[in-house]
């Protein structure tokens, strides 16, 4: 029931008593006052944090985690030629478990590299899975590419590697010279590429990287285990397909996952098989899905409920729906990204890449095929490889299927792709022993130098040229995918800016009464006024869980419409968001020149109630579930709201929009 339902004296457009309030609107009070606050306050605010997407957290991590894995693999190049006795001694610590005779023994370095290292692969089998369920191979016919780059991106490499060292013993490490290391890749190409690099650029690397990593885990299961025992691997499998089931069938108990989780990990270390194995099939398995509206709504009743009555039944009922309403392979991801990133990968590093150096080995290193094999596999592989088979597959397809970046950055991006730290060392550390484990070791080592020079070689050169053609490098002509389901209507939609041929096009679903749409509305503004031929749409989306007054104001923006001047009701509303009672909005109306009972009467039939809704069902549909949300040329806007990256969409959806249009 609307505001207006619960109130007959709208009809006379009567001022309504303070009186006494309820808690639900000290609570939507609450909320404007906070949004008041972090908007005076300046800088970021929560709400800003609150809106960046799991893929741009990913990115996020990703690259600020490669400065602490650069950190670690110096200290371990230290330790390693300070003290190389102690350095071996510490990382051959044995570690066991054994309950009743039966159990399990491992040397430290061991630990690492099978045990914490499969929670880096769980999170690399979640993101995976993400990309599936909600991000660019969410089209599936965008799949192929990435796939096929992915793979190119192996084999050339490898193909180098075996031409230096076939017939001898070496050979049997060509799996060290094939995978990217996508957090030391993402931070060179932040280095590379500076902060004005298209986000697409990143989540390109991201997409073909996650191939790269899938297809380094059957490498080391099938190629790299040794004495395999046939009945822990079933055990393990089974288990496995356990957890399948149960996910399948909704099961959302932490604690039951994690202990067949482990008794999985068990099952695969007994059988021979690397048992990070089971990180990455767990993470696969793990649904990716947007916070559902309907969810939302059930979570601010429970906490309204807890609200009213706050008992420990009432808290654990409203801990339990706020925490379903986010999908498993959001909440995994939040809890392990960090830790894999920031400790567990630099530990890793701290594990694996101390090697002696001297004079001497430095000269028999560079000489020797195995490290020529991975430099060059790396250097000059990867971007031929990665690159050449999607400029392959753009010809065989006549451009059908083409990379959503351009040329230029995909260059770029296969260069930097040269980088491979993790699943390298991993294993080189399966394949080789005694010297050519530290010759392999400073291969990868001086490969991923060497890449983060050539790809900022590439990117600067791709600065210098003129900006049409630049823009073209960076992000090419592919169309890219549309998130908008309801396309932008001149004749139906409330328009600002050219209604035809406008080339950008931002779409807002707002909430008068919500402080976030509030903070957006003068980035909004400007962006109008420095953007000639940006054209914004504002779309209803009253989130009348929390705001108690947003449908009623949506109601009048839209009767305010039926006179001519919805604009200047939106303004007005954004501006005085605290105060939109009926006397309030009655007031509005008069100020701004409107027929004030046309306007009551309005309102009290409900005039615009119908098309709200249609707003909202469009909405839902492109699984909106809270505002501000933004789509910039029918592209889901994630991040925050503050100029300078709202600007940097726009300006990147202006440069595809005029490669387009040539």
């Amino acid at each position: 029931m609307t505001e207006s339902q619960a109130d007959p004296r709208l009809a006379a457009g009567a001022p309504q008593p303070d009186g006494q309030r309820s808690a639900r609107q000290d609570s939507a009070a609450g909320v404007r006052n906070d949004g008041r606050r972090a908007a005076r306050q300046g800088g970021s605010t929560a709400w800003t944090s609150r809106h960046r997407t799991p893929l741009r957290k990913f990115l996020f991590t990703e690259t600020g985690s490669a400065a602490i894995l650069a950190a670690a693999t110096l200290a371990a190049l230290i330790w390693a030629n300070v003290s190389a006795a102690s350095y071996q001694r510490f990382w051959y610590t044995k570690l066991a478990i054994d309950v009743g005779g039966h159990g399990i023994s491992m040397d430290l370095r061991v630990f690492v590299n099978s045990g914490l290292m499969t929670l880096f692969f769980l999170v690399v089998g979640l993101e995976a899975r993400r990309e599936w369920d909600m991000g660019e191979l969410r089209i599936r016919s965008r799949l192929t590419l990435p796939l096929l780059a992915g793979l190119g991106g192996m084999a050339v490499p490898i193909a180098i590697f075996l031409a230096f060292n076939a017939g001898r013993p070496s050979a049997h490490g060509w799996g060290t010279a094939m995978s990217t290391d996508t957090a030391f890749a993402l931070g060179a190409l932040a280095l590379a590429g500076g902060s004005r690099l298209p986000d697409r650029v990143r989540t390109y690397l991201l997409t073909f990287s996650v191939v790269d990593d899938l297809a380094g885990i059957a490498v080391i299961a099938i190629f790299y285990s040794s004495d395999v025992k046939l009945v822990p691997l079933v055990i393990g499998a089974a288990l496995l397909a356990v957890i399948a089931y149960i996910r399948h069938r909704g099961s959302r108990s932490g604690p039951l996952y994690l202990l067949i989780g482990l008794a999985a990990w068990v099952a695969f270390f007994k059988s021979g098989i690397d048992p990070i194995v089971t990180g990455l099939v767990i993470g696969l398995l793990t649904y990716a899905y947007p916070a559902a509206r309907q969810d939302l709504e059930q979570a601010t009743d429970a906490f309204r409920l807890f609200r009213e009555q706050p008992t420990a039944r009432l808290a654990q009922q409203a801990r339990e729906v706020v925490r379903t309403a986010i999908s498993p392979n959001d909440r995994l991801q939040d809890f392990y990204h960090r830790w894999t990133s920031y400790v567990i990968v630099p530990l890793f590093a701290l594990a694996n890449a101390g090697i002696v150096i001297s004079g001497s080995f430095l000269a028999q290193a560079y000489a020797s095929p195995a490290t020529l094999g991975i430099m060059i596999g790396y250097l000059a592989g990867k971007p031929i490889g990665t690159a050449g088979t999607a400029w392959l597959v753009s010809k065989v397809t006549k451009g059908r299927v083409s990379p959503p970046i351009g040329w230029g950055a995909c260059a770029g991006v296969g260069a930097v792709a040269g980088i491979g730290f993790t699943v390298s060392l991993l294993i080189a550390s399966l394949a080789f022993t005694g010297t050519e484990l530290a010759e392999a070791k400073l291969g990868i080592l001086s490969a991923a130098v060497c890449a983060t020079a050539l790809s900022w070689a590439i990117f600067r050169v791709i600065g210098l040229l003129p900006a049409r053609t630049r823009l073209r490098a960076l992000l090419g002509t592919a169309t890219t995918v549309t998130d908008l389901v309801a396309p932008v209507d001149p004749e139906r939609d409330h328009i600002r800016g050219p209604k035809e041929d406008a080339l950008v096009t931002l779409v807002e679903y707002g909430d008068f009464e919500c402080p976030y749409c509030g903070q957006a509305e003068p980035v909004v503004r400007e962006l109008i006024k420095e953007y000639g031929e940006l054209r914004f749409v504002f779309r209803h989306l009253p989130l009348t869980d929390v705001h108690p007054h947003a449908q009623l104001a949506a109601e009048a923006a839209e009767a305010a419409d039926r006179q001519g001047k919805f604009w200047d009701m939106h303004d007005t509303l954004m501006d005085h968001q605290g105060a939109l009672e009926t006397r309030e909005l009655i007031r509005y109306a008069a100020d701004l020149g409107l027929d004030t009972s046309q306007f009551a009467a309005d309102l009290r039939k409900h005039v615009g109630a119908a098309r709200i809704a249609e707003d909202v069902d469009s909405a839902d549909l492109a699984t909106v579930s809270g505002t501000p949300t933004f789509f910039v040329n029918g592209m889901r806007h994630y991040g925050a709201y503050d100029l300078a990256t709202l600007k940097e969409a726009v300006r990147t959806a202006k440069g595809r929009a005029v490669i387009g249009a040539r």
